[in-house]
């Protein structure tokens, strides 16, 4: 039977006495904060690990995708070995481990060893933000988590745009004569006190039955993630070979078996890697739609905007990551007050206005763009910059809310993989997309004077398409619960006990 039809016995809450939930909560938001800002700080650190090494131009698009693809691919078994071993216990294995492969990177003598480093690194990622939002769904009871998930916008928000602003710092700031290598190896104190304080402040909690690690169904995952990130990927610099289309197509094959699979499994022994029963959570299923267009939308967005003003208005690394404080700083005051005051009040309407209010900050931004030309400001982009970020923080602190508010509680850790996996599919959708929406309206052979003009041109174009896929979420959030779940006793089903010797009760049929 499947649990979202299972009644169950009532369940307390975590406890809201202990002080402890407060200093967890600090250190696996700190954990997240890094992980966010190092899949964006590389970025401004390319030229100068280019010119510092001597790497290829596959080599530098590997630095980054290989972390993306080693991210997305172990995401989901990351959750799942959270609720099998303990969430607290693989949470400090992946900060240990991404600790150790910061180290690496920042001390990698050639390119290779960088990229070998990047996947490491990307890989103890995905043991380690799973963990996150099921310690937190585990930790603090219903009616508190409408305030920790506006803390959580707000770190999705600082992390977005910081971690450009952070590479530019320490990489212009060539700290002890180290050029890029800071940017790898300021995530060492912070990770060694993570690790620390961790292991002290975190409860530990696990699924209340057990469980066990579904490893055709990990491989199978991974198959068809590599088969569809691959290609798109490295489709650009391969001039888009057949074989790439025909390994997205036959992902998608891949994935119909899984699910197939996943089914049976879950019938024989109800073990599976994917709880499928999840999607028979409204608020989850269409939780995750959104999740996957609005990642595709911000891959866009993000990566073009860094290459417009770079590339095509030829500003410092430092100018670029200052000139997105303001869309930062608008992201973590939305974020805010939309969990908080809002949502409680509107409900969906406030997902939706947002979604709107994105999309008018991204018109504004392409009217000054193609208004202004080469000749535009920093201060004449702050009001859509700011309109966005006011946009975005009403969406990504309550949605991430309403995909989890109904989700039973012993599938924590496979809801939590599962919506950072599909953020990552969507964003490595929105980076393929890029070859179309950006490149595809720009000559491959520039003379010094088109490139700035080109680029404006391809910006304006892409934020079309952006505004277009805001538009598209907008829709989609109508199959959104109208209200916040989060205050109904019981939503949540059947809540896991801490490890501490005492249990709670189980599921009843």
């Amino acid at each position: 039977m499947h649990s979202t039809d299972i009644a169950h016995a009532p369940t307390p809450e975590p406890a809201t006495g202990d002080r402890r939930r407060w200093f967890a909560l600090a250190i696996v938001m700190t954990a997240a904060f890094m992980d966010l800002v190092d899949v964006t700080i590389v970025n401004i650190a390319v030229p100068s690990i280019q010119r510092d090494e001597g790497a290829t131009f596959s080599q530098i698009q590997w630095i980054t995708a290989g972390y993306a693809l080693a991210f997305a691919a172990g995401l989901v078994t990351g959750g799942r070995l959270g609720d099998i071993h303990g969430r607290k216990r693989v949470f400090l294995v992946g900060i240990g481990g991404f600790t150790v492969a910061s180290a690496l990177c920042g001390l990698a003598v050639n390119p290779e060893m960088l990229v070998a480093s990047r996947i490491l690194q990307g890989a103890m990622a995905a043991l380690m933000v799973p963990q996150v939002l099921s310690i937190v769904h585990a930790t603090f009871p219903a009616h508190e988590r409408g305030k920790v998930f506006g803390l959580f916008g707000a770190i999705v928000g600082l992390g977005a745009v910081s971690g450009p602003l952070l590479g530019a710092l320490l990489t212009e700031g060539n700290l002890f004569g180290l050029e890029w290598r800071p940017i790898f190896l300021i995530n060492l104190p912070v990770g060694v006190a993570a690790l620390f304080l961790g292991s002290r402040f975190i409860t530990e909690s696990k699924a209340p039955r057990a469980l066990k690690l579904d490893l055709p169904g990990v491989a199978l995952v991974t198959l068809a993630l590599l088969m569809l990130l691959y290609p798109l990927t490295r489709g650009r610099e391969l001039g888009w070979p057949v074989w790439g289309y025909v390994s997205m197509a036959g992902a998608l094959v891949v994935f119909a078996a899984l699910v197939a699979y996943e089914r049976a499994k879950g019938a024989r022994d109800g073990s599976p890697l994917i709880e499928l029963s999840l999607f028979r959570v409204k608020s989850f299923a269409a939780g995750i739609a959104v999740q996957t267009v609005f990642g595709v939308g911000l891959g866009v967005f993000f990566l073009v905007w860094t290459l417009y003003m770079q590339i095509g208005l030829g500003w410092s690394a430092l100018r670029a990551g200052l000139t997105g404080v303001p869309f930062s700083v608008a992201v973590s005051v939305a974020a805010g007050m939309s969990v908080q005051q809002l949502v409680p009040r509107f409900g969906r309407k406030v997902l939706q206005a947002g979604a709107l209010v994105m999309a008018a900050g991204v018109l504004i931004y392409l009217a000054e763009a193609d208004h202004y030309g080469l000749g535009i400001t920093s201060w004449q982009m702050a009001l859509p910059l700011v309109v966005m970020g006011a946009g975005m923080g009403l969406i990504v602190a309550p949605l991430t809310e309403a995909v989890l508010s109904e989700v039973p509680r012993e599938h924590a850790g496979s809801a939590s993989g599962l919506i950072n996996t599909v953020q990552q599919m969507g964003h490595a959708l929105g980076l393929g997309l890029v070859s179309v929406v950006f490149f595809g309206v720009i000559d491959e052979r520039l003379a010094p004077a088109e490139v700035g003009p080109a680029f404006v041109d391809g910006f304006t174009h892409a934020l079309g398409w952006v505004a277009a896929v805001l538009g598209a979420i907008f829709l989609l959030m109508f199959a959104l619960p109208k209200r916040p779940a989060q205050h109904v006793e019981g939503a949540a089903g059947a809540e896991e006990a801490p490890v501490t010797g005492e249990k709670k009760p189980e599921l009843v049929p």
